[in-house]
């Protein structure tokens, strides 16, 4: 009877007014990333120094691998956050919000000290000439500063998604985005610093950006629920969210290895499939962009419903970003089949490599939906905290990655590349929705 008391007071209804509040802000925010490349790059160019874009292209990976490894922060802080959010448990928020806070600032201090270690290795990886590794340090040297306060800002995003602040989130990006758009045109471009410009206006942007981020947080705070020292440093709950982190760190190191394995494949085929294969991976990226707003709604709303112990809510979040991803999924497919042409002319002009990129397109546009459903899954599964069973199935879906690859393409060659990446990501939206119903219901039992 208390519990049916608690969950009629939890009980809250989802709409699609309701999940669009969230992903519209995010797939915005998302947006800005991609522009802040292609800025950053426009800055650089404009020197007509090849070996200043090269070593700019260079450092940009080296971060993109380094802090990409980091997402965990977010991800994790946002399923937290969310549950505690459903409980209406505003004493558990705050202590989450700075479990995930000092969790960031020790990993970004840590990535700081072995900079150099870090710097150092990468070069040694990529084997640049002296003139291009020489841009490549002066990026690194510079951006590495801001590497506390980018770690703080995943931190940060992830509880204002934990709590369904989708405005909030698009605020955060936008500055931090919009300061480095700014700076690295006016210090790279005005002041004629180049590289380091551009550097400075990232390193300025991300601690602008975590600093208001955490006034925004600590003015939502109340004091009547902050939690003492010792809550906050309880072993068990760091224990707790450790295991989440190395979950999703786990599933995020195979993504990113997957993805390697393909470009690696490709170098098989030749410089003009590789190049081929580059362009039509930026479409797939483009159409991550768009489903990662649905994907953070659903984090949010299975979130929620699993703190409140309210399963209609539950299974009518689940429902409803289901057919936004889908939807968005299938316009995003239609798109880049129709449009795609024209787009691989403005992202290349040699003619054979067009011509391979066309020939191609197909397959990368069927990514768009091959990929919804595994987006979402991780989006639910994130939320609802059940990080190993993600792991799990990551693993098992990158399994049999590797067969359709050992089987496709010897026999069907690039096609056969593309189509076990299709079957990759087919696979893993497939085999954690397999798994959903169990789950809900060992979720949801106790609420019965």
């Amino acid at each position: 009877m208390d519990q049916q008391i608690r969950s009629n007071r939890l009980a809250f209804d989802v709409t699609h007014r309701l999940v669009l509040s969230i992903a519209i802000p995010m797939t915005f925010g998302f947006l800005t990333t991609p522009l802040l490349g292609l800025t950053d790059t426009a800055v650089v160019g404009q020197l007509g120094v090849a070996e200043a874009l090269a070593g700019l292209a260079i450092g940009a990976m080296l971060f993109d691998l380094i802090f990409g490894s980091f997402n965990f922060l977010r991800a994790s802080t946002t399923g937290l956050t969310a549950q505690a959010f459903g409980r209406h448990d505003g004493r558990e928020q705050q202590a989450i919000f700075w479990r995930a806070l000092l969790s960031a600032l020790c990993c970004g201090l840590l990535v700081l000290a072995l900079s150099p270690l870090l710097l150092k290795a990468g070069l040694a990886i990529m084997g640049p000439d002296a003139v291009v590794a020489e841009a490549t340090s002066t990026y690194f040297s510079i951006r590495i500063l801001s590497g506390p306060a980018a770690l703080a800002n995943y931190a940060i995003l992830g509880f204002v998604l934990g709590r369904g602040q989708g405005g909030v989130g698009l605020l955060l990006q936008t500055i931090v985005n919009g300061i480095n758009i700014v700076l690295s045109i006016a210090l790279g471009l005005g002041l004629h610093w180049g590289v380091a410009g551009v550097a400075w206006g990232t390193m300025v942007g991300e601690t602008v950006g975590a600093l208001v981020g955490l006034a925004i947080v600590m003015r939502g705070f109340s004091p009547a629920d902050r939690p003492p020292r010792a809550e906050i440093l309880s072993r068990q709950a760091i224990g707790a969210l450790f295991a989440l982190n190395r979950d999703i760190l786990i599933r995020s190191f195979v993504l990113l290895i997957a993805f390697a394995l393909m470009t690696r494949i490709g170098t098989g085929f030749g410089a003009v499939t590789l190049a081929a294969n580059a362009v039509l991976m930026n479409f797939f990226l483009l159409s991550g962009y768009f489903l990662d707003g649905l994907a953070n709604a659903a984090e949010q709303l299975t979130g929620r419903a699993i703190g409140a112990r309210y399963r209609p809510a539950f299974q009518r979040g689940v429902k409803l970003t289901i057919i936004w991803s889908f939807a968005l999924a299938a316009l995003a497919s239609a798109f880049f089949l129709i449009a795609g042409p024209a787009l691989i002319a403005l992202l290349t002009t040699a003619p054979e490599v067009r011509a391979a990129a066309e020939t191609f397109l197909p397959w990368a546009a069927l990514t768009s939906l091959t990929g919804a459903l595994a987006f979402l899954m991780d989006g639910v599964f994130i939320g609802a905290t059940w990080s190993n069973e993600m792991r799990n199935r990551m693993l098992l879906s990158f399994a049999f990655y590797l067969a359709a690859l050992a089987v496709f393409v010897p026999v069907f060659g690039n096609h056969g590349l593309w189509a076990a990446m299709n079957v990759f990501l087919l696979l893993r939206g497939v085999l954690l929705a397999l798994r959903l119903p169990a789950k809900a219901d060992q979720a949801f039992s106790a609420a019965q």
